[in-house]
């Protein structure tokens, strides 16, 4: 790479480190707002209202809002204590909160729940950037036939039906009525991996027919294009087979915008595939939010919500790292 290049990327890199900082500030403004109060998950049985300013100081929710913002924010870089004396309660950085309702900190357990989450996540990307790169091109190189009409049919299908649906379906078809696949639970990869993959078939396959919809119409209208410019017709022209005109001339182009969009698709997903993992019931982050919400556990929220974000951000960074790359004009 280049100076120009490199610069570039260090000019991506400082805005993403400063528009993590506003969201992360951001969120927890908002959060803070709630007109739940987090202390009554740490005053305890009878809470009295000195019990609840006692959790209140201990939880550092007495203090001014930017005062508690600061706090957040070093929390992330150095870690955070809550409390005083014997009783304090020690988070390490990075440090998103505590949870005292589940007795833990919230970064420990978005890492208990994120092998989940990624394991859906990535396995739905690889399937769907495959599936929907080869329906796009059989596409465009068949266009106007039964395969064209077909394949556009069921990417409408695809964008158009939402996810939960899709998965109960999977689940009554495939589940119940022919008994092919499990449509619950998570094996961990340590444990079989065979087991693992097994439990997630379904849940790949629903997520990977949702993505690889619009995939596939992407590809499908950048290889048409790039069909009809003049390299390529430079290039049959001088004798090189049609193979060779797509995979060497044709395809790089077209996988250009592709690849960054596959980067922001599954950052969006490693922050939590909600929808998917309550339907499966997979103990991912996307549940674990779910139940913070139904308890009103304000840290959790606020740590998931800000791992969520600080994904799609790194993703977003990666995506732009990518495309400057992959072309430097842009």
């Amino acid at each position: 790479m280049n100076r120009r290049t490199l610069a570039r990327i260090g000019v991506l890199a400082t805005q993403t480190l400063l528009v993590l900082v506003i969201i992360v500030a951001l969120t927890f403004m908002v959060f803070s707002a709630w007109p739940a109060d987090p202390a009554l998950l740490a005053c305890g049985r009878p809470c009295t209202p000195d019990r609840l300013e006692s959790a209140r100081v201990f939880l550092g929710y007495d203090q001014p809002w930017y005062t508690q913002v600061w706090n957040y924010l070093t929390g992330i870089v150095a870690g955070r204590t809550f409390g005083e004396g014997a009783g304090a309660i020690h988070c390490d950085a990075p440090c998103l909160g505590y949870s005292f309702r589940l007795g833990a900190p919230v970064t420990s357990l978005i890492a208990s729940r994120a092998p989940v989450t990624a394991s859906l996540a990535i396995g739905a990307a690889v399937l769907w950037l495959l599936g929907g790169v080869l329906a796009g091109m059989v596409s465009a190189l068949r266009r106007g036939t039964f395969a064209d009409r077909g394949i556009m049919a069921l990417t409408v299908v695809g964008v158009s039906a939402p996810s939960y649906l899709l998965g109960l379906l999977g689940i009554l078809v495939f589940g119940f009525t022919l008994d092919m696949v499990p449509v619950a639970n998570y094996v961990p990869f340590s444990t079989s991996p065979i087991d693992w993959a097994w439990h997630l078939v379904l849940p790949w396959t629903v997520l990977a027919f949702i993505n690889a919809a619009v995939y596939a119409r992407l590809v499908r209208g950048h290889m048409l294009e790039n069909l009809g410019l003049d390299y390529v017709r430079m290039a049959r022209s001088l004798g090189l087979t049609e193979r060779t005109v797509i995979s060497r001339q044709v395809l790089p182009n077209v996988l250009t915008p592709v690849i960054p969009l596959v980067a922001l698709d599954l950052g969006a997903l490693l922050g939590g595939a909600v929808i998917t993992e309550r339907v499966f019931s997979m103990p991912g982050v996307g549940s674990l939010l779910m139940d913070a919400v139904g308890q009103t556990d304000l840290p959790v929220i606020v740590g998931v919500t800000v791992f969520a974000a600080a994904i799609v951000i790194l993703a977003n960074l990666v995506a732009d790292i990518l495309a400057t790359v992959l072309d430097p004009r842009i």
